[in-house]
């Protein structure tokens, strides 16, 4: 059974950043495409970053690019959204996600399996 668990989410100023983990069980997820999603109040959920297997290919959201920066620790089996120069708009629940495909994707129902969420909130 595959699990994923986020954390790190919070309250941040603008300008600071945040380091967001998902911790994944059940699978190593290192072979698995795996994406960050967020989804703001009373908006469609989005990508924001997404990585193949093993991290070989990446891809991010232009909202985001050059700001948030996907990565893994096959050690921890845990996959990581480091955000950085954080913005008021950048406020969502973000979520992590996997597939049963090894190459990315990226559309919401392109993914099997979901975290819970972690609230991201940024002050301005």
């Amino acid at each position: 059974q595959v699990q994923l668990v986020e954390s790190g989410g919070g309250l941040v100023q603008t300008g600071g950043s945040l380091r967001l983990s998902c911790a994944a069980s059940g699978r190593t997820f290192s072979r698995y495409a795996m994406g960050w999603f967020r989804q703001p109040l009373g908006k469609e959920r989005e990508l924001v970053a997404a990585r193949n297997w093993a991290g070989v290919g990446t891809y991010y959201a232009e909202s985001v690019k050059g700001r948030f920066i996907i990565s893994g620790d096959n050690a921890k089996n845990t996959v990581y959204l480091q955000m950085n120069s954080l913005g008021p708009e950048d406020t969502a629940v973000y979520y992590c996600a996997t597939t049963e495909s090894g190459a990315m994707r990226f559309k919401v129902e392109e993914y099997d399996y979901w975290g819970q969420g972690t609230q991201v909130t940024v002050s301005s």
